[in-house]
């Protein structure tokens, strides 16, 4: 009897266990659907492996990169815009606007911010004379590199500036699209001049001619349209898909953000106003899904078109992320703005060649890059064609510079023109994932700056003019965006992050050659003519 009763204790104890876990698991399922807060408590450690940037006994470049220039940059101009409650405001949903930071709401600061820094030291130095062959070069020369620096062509020679066309022995014909002539145009140091007026005759078009064709873009992790114009003209099309106010969602990885079409028309802006010149022009156009994607849709596309209960035109495409019914690209009815990209090339002699970038993320949710945990990383990589020599790793300088301003993290590769060789630009390509975070300034884009300590004088110079004045970054993007079909192209809260990250480039170029001077003085570094090494006979320099 004593064996039977304490058989049947054990078996009510685990059945009372195992309703105990069902009740559990109930709870937390309802927690993640309701967000009720349980989960988020001592229960369930959510990012156990994340390093935060005021752990000082955690190792990392990442981590590094904060603690030594997030202070410093806030001390140079940078505001603090999010408080603890408009941070638990975001976690909430990204379009709250309850929080400091966001128009009709005044920030909250606790300190009265600094006079502005005019960076009188580096103003100095970009125009100071340049250095002699028979005088040892100052530390500055070795972080800020001038043109005439890495390549002896003349650089107001047109013959060491050819075109595509003077290459292939092209010239348009009479009936040639303007899109035409101006792939033609592009040369071997940009893609069109300061001053080419077929710029805004590509835009023009975009924007009025009418649409004869719509297919979706294979490949690609989100939903991209090629548009078909009359004379052969194609542009790549990005939809809208959320307000303009709306953030990236901070439980979301960079490489599963949305794209936006609004970062795509900045970006071209941006590019422009720094004077790369190495984007494709772009532009904000309104269709009508009906007539102008519905219609002259393909079979393929056409399959993932439905009216929502709200009586809107939507459709999805077919791609890695977001394209199914619950994300689904609604009219309004059936009007719809995005982006449109002018095509490059396409002919077999402008073949385009990929190259992995130096600072690629690894694109994993725990896994590290090297670069990351790497704080010599720099030292290989000058090693290593093509940046051993030429432009290209003062290119990527500039390419970081230019993701920092917007915000992308997701460079991953790069495109050059084959036809040109290695001493040519790279190709300023898909920026759609920039310009989610006008609060946040992601410090770890300016790695390449940061472990290599280097820039281009002339990209020094131009940051330096917008950070002084007459007119601010901000000012020259919001005048140059408005003749857009779709202005206002930005939320005002990324005007403002451009010119705050701005003067952070500034300040860690700065500390930059603070810490050159301070390792010269105490002989840390031997004396080299410039960052890039020494000149070889056809006057490149080489690590």
């Amino acid at each position: 009897m004593y064996w039977i009763r304490s058989k049947k204790l054990r078996e009510r104890l685990a059945l009372g266990f195992g309703a105990l876990l069902v009740l559990f698991t109930l709870l937390l399922v309802v927690d993640l659907q309701m967000d009720l807060g349980v989960s988020r408590g001592e229960f369930i450690p959510s990012h156990a492996r994340i390093r935060y940037a005021n752990q000082p006994d955690r190792a990392g470049i990442y981590n590094e990169f904060h603690r030594k220039y997030l202070a410093k940059s806030n001390a140079s101009g940078s505001k603090e815009y999010l408080t603890t409650n408009a941070q638990q405001a975001q976690h909430r949903g990204h379009t709250d606007t309850s929080g400091p930071g966001y128009p009709g709401k005044a920030a909250v600061t606790t300190t009265v911010p600094p006079p502005h820094d005019r960076f009188k030291d580096l103003t100095a130095l970009v125009v100071a004379p340049r250095s002699s062959k028979h005088r040892a070069p100052q530390p500055f020369e070795r972080i800020i590199v001038r043109e005439e620096a890495y390549t002896d062509e003349p650089l107001d020679d047109d013959e060491a500036n050819p075109t595509l066309g003077e290459l292939l022995d092209l010239r348009p014909g009479p009936n040639a699209s303007n899109l035409e002539r101006f792939q033609l145009r592009i040369s071997k140091r940009e893609l069109y001049r300061r001053d080419d007026t077929l710029v805004n005759a590509v835009i023009d078009d975009m924007v009025r001619l009418p649409i004869l064709h719509v297919v979706q873009k294979e490949g690609g992790t989100q939903l991209k349209l090629i548009i078909d114009y009359p004379n052969e003209v194609h542009a790549l099309f990005k939809p809208m898909r959320f307000p303009r106010e709306q953030q990236t969602l901070p439980n979301h990885f960079y490489f599963t953000d949305y794209e936006r079409h609004t970062a795509e028309i900045a970006a071209f802006h941006l590019d422009r106003l720094l004077g790369f010149r190495r984007a494709m022009p772009v532009t904000g156009r309104i269709l009508n899904i009906t007539t102008e994607i519905y219609q002259v849709g393909d079979e393929v596309l056409l399959k993932t078109f439905f009216v929502s209960p709200s009586s809107n035109l939507c459709f999805h495409g077919k791609c890695s992320y977001y394209c199914d019914t619950s994300h689904a690209i609604c009219g309004n009815p059936d009007t719809l703005e995005g982006s449109f990209a002018a095509f490059l090339p396409t002919q077999d002699d402008t073949q385009r060649k990929v190259w992995r970038h130096p600072w690629r993320r690894s694109y994993h949710k725990r896994r590290k890059a090297q670069w990351e945990t790497d704080s010599d990383y720099c030292t290989m990589v000058r090693d290593i064609p093509p940046y051993d020599e030429g432009r290209r790793l003062l290119d990527l300088m500039d390419m970081a510079v230019f993701d920092f301003l917007t915000g992308n993290m997701d460079r991953h590769h790069y495109e050059t023109f084959k036809i040109f060789g290695n001493d040519t630009f790279p190709i300023h390509l898909d920026h759609g994932r920039g310009f989610g975070k006008p609060f946040h300034d992601e410090l770890s884009i300016l790695a390449p700056v940061l472990q290599c300590c280097l820039i281009r004088a002339s990209t020094l110079e131009t940051l330096l003019r917008f950070h002084n004045g007459p007119r601010p970054l901000s000012e020259a993007m919001r005048e140059s965006m408005a003749v857009d079909p779709i202005a206002p192209v930005l939320w005002e809260p990324h005007l403002t992050a451009l010119d705050r990250r701005v003067g952070i480039v500034l300040q860690a170029v700065r500390d930059c050659i603070r810490k050159s001077s301070e390792e010269d003085a105490h002989g840390g570094i031997p004396e080299v003519p410039n960052a890039l090494g020494q000149r070889d006979a056809n006057g490149f320099y080489r690590s």
